[in-house]
């Protein structure tokens, strides 16, 4: 058994955020995967679904982002889970839109999200690194993230969550190499081949009437009385 978190803060004001977009890719695997309806529990919103013989539990905490670690705390507890079987979907200003990665553990970079998370169940959790890019600036980070994404990005978002739910099966098998390879697909398609050039066809040999020149004209046919005039010459 396998606890998926996405991240993000609840409420339409948040709904469209950067900041949200772990909350999106959860909702897209449960919608294409047929996935148990969305209830309340553990402070949070749960839905539930096998893929295979792995069942996984899907967490959408509700408690806003710096507080999420109280809610995958008591879910996980709840199903005597440890960390590792954690995996937590996050958006990362430190990936260029469009990059997806995963990870194993590690810090959390300042993300309040994971932050709160490590407070509550350690270090040792999945990831899945969402990019939505950097402002530039470190000051600005925090109105960055919670702006929606702006409409020149709908079409790589849709691809990314479409690439999430098309690997989600890999990604409960462990295999998060054929994971990330099913988002790339969807991000960049592979291009069709390029039908070879045909062959200019072989050049006809010239008609003898084409040869001729185009403003030669045949001679006009001669009278008996003239050929017999030539006869004698």
């Amino acid at each position: 058994m396998q606890l998926w978190v996405g991240l993000g803060n609840p409420g339409e004001k948040y709904a469209g955020n950067r900041h949200n977009i772990g909350f999106m890719a959860l909702e897209r695997i449960a919608s294409d995967h047929g996935f148990a309806p969305w209830r309340a529990k553990f402070q949070a919103e749960l839905s539930e679904g096998r893929f295979g013989s792995e069942k996984i539990v899907l967490l959408k905490p509700m408690t806003f982002m710096n507080l999420s670690g109280q809610s995958v705390g008591e879910a996980m507890r709840f199903f005597k889970l440890d960390a590792p079987d954690v995996t937590v979907f996050h958006d990362e200003i430190d990936l260029a839109p469009g990059k997806l990665r995963c990870k194993a553990g590690g810090g959390h970079a300042g993300h309040n999200g994971l932050r709160s998370i490590h407070e509550h169940i350690g270090p040792h959790y999945d990831r899945v690194r969402m990019g939505v890019g950097h402002p530039g600036r470190k000051e600005a980070v925090p109105g960055w993230v919670l702006r929606d994404f702006p409409k020149h990005d709908a079409e790589w978002l849709d691809d990314m969550l479409r690439g999430v739910s098309d690997g989600a099966g890999e990604l409960a098998a462990g295999d998060t190499g054929r994971f990330m390879n099913a988002v790339a697909r969807r991000l960049q398609p592979a291009k069709p081949e390029k039908k070879p050039k045909a062959a200019p066809e072989a050049q006809k040999p010239a008609d003898k009437a084409a040869e001729q020149d185009a403003g030669a004209q045949e001679a006009p046919a001669k009278s008996p009385l003239q050929r017999l005039v030539d006869k004698f010459r």
